[in-house]
């Protein structure tokens, strides 16, 4: 049996969700104005949106574009990052660009890159890893360079090249610091997603959004809010799940619990 303080810290995700309805409930009531329905009319109107194919179609449509954009920057990241970590030539030549590229809102570049490659999953695709990929590069900078040299020595004294060296023993050593950084980047593929489909509107959520909105269909819009925020948390309970089965032998070192997990 669960003692009341372990409880407590399961059930307080819930618990605050519960109370942000609530808070949502009474200030509507107060406010009484037809832009902000009350949080019973948004979850009501969810499952009209859930249960059309339309609405399915374009939510399908976005976590395809989510998965791709995040698959592609962990595929590039991860190993820019751990080599701007071991080498200071690689940490050198890619800083300055980085630092160039950060500070720019991802989404400010949406016009520039419709304007280069349309309107359709490739544009809003490439946005996603742009927002990606930096936070994902930043973590496995700081877990390559935290890796003990003396491993890497006693490593290379036993024969073992740089390359294999990389893969058996900085890759493992790294692996805590460049999941976080791609829990990070979860989030912001999530963020980026609805951006980017709001700027080039053809589908997904970003455009049932603001469609419902433009037809003045309020508890809509802020079902479509719910349910963004619903994947935000199944998303990050799953990458929990993985992160666990992963790197059991290591307590996590940003352990903010975003999650139902």
């Amino acid at each position: 049996m669960m003692s009341p303080s372990a409880l407590l810290e399961k059930s307080a995700p819930l618990l605050a969700c519960i109370g942000l309805l609530c808070a949502w409930q009474l200030a509507s009531l107060e406010l009484r104005t037809e832009s902000f329905p009350t949080a019973w009319e948004a979850i009501r109107a969810v499952p009209s949106i859930l249960g059309d194919k339309e609405s399915l179609i374009n939510i399908g449509a976005s976590i395809r574009r989510m998965v791709v954009g995040l698959s592609l920057a962990v595929l590039f990241a991860i190993p820019l990052g751990l080599l701007m970590g071991r080498l200071k030539s690689v940490a050198s030549f890619f800083n300055p660009l980085l630092m160039i590229i950060y500070p720019v809102p991802k989404a400010a570049l949406m016009p520039i890159i419709m304007l280069w490659l349309g309107v359709g999953d490739l544009s809003k695709t490439l946005v996603i890893f742009l927002g990606v990929s930096l936070p994902i590069i930043y973590h496995s900078f700081q877990g390559g360079k935290a890796v003990e040299e003396k491993m890497l020595w006693s490593a290379a004294a036993m024969g073992m090249s740089a390359p294999r060296r990389m893969w058996r023993i900085v890759l493992p050593a790294a692996l805590p610091e460049i999941l976080t950084g791609c829990r990070t980047g979860l989030v912001l593929a999530l963020i980026t997603m609805v951006t980017s489909e709001m700027i080039a509107r053809q589908s997904g959520a970003g455009n049932i959004l603001f469609n419902a909105l433009d037809m003045a269909q309020y508890d809509t819009v802020f079902a479509m809010i719910i349910i963004i925020g619903a994947m935000g948390i199944l998303f990050d309970a799953a990458f929990e799940r993985l992160r666990g089965s992963l790197v059991r032998w290591s307590k996590p070192q940003h352990d903010i619990p975003l999650s139902f997990s």
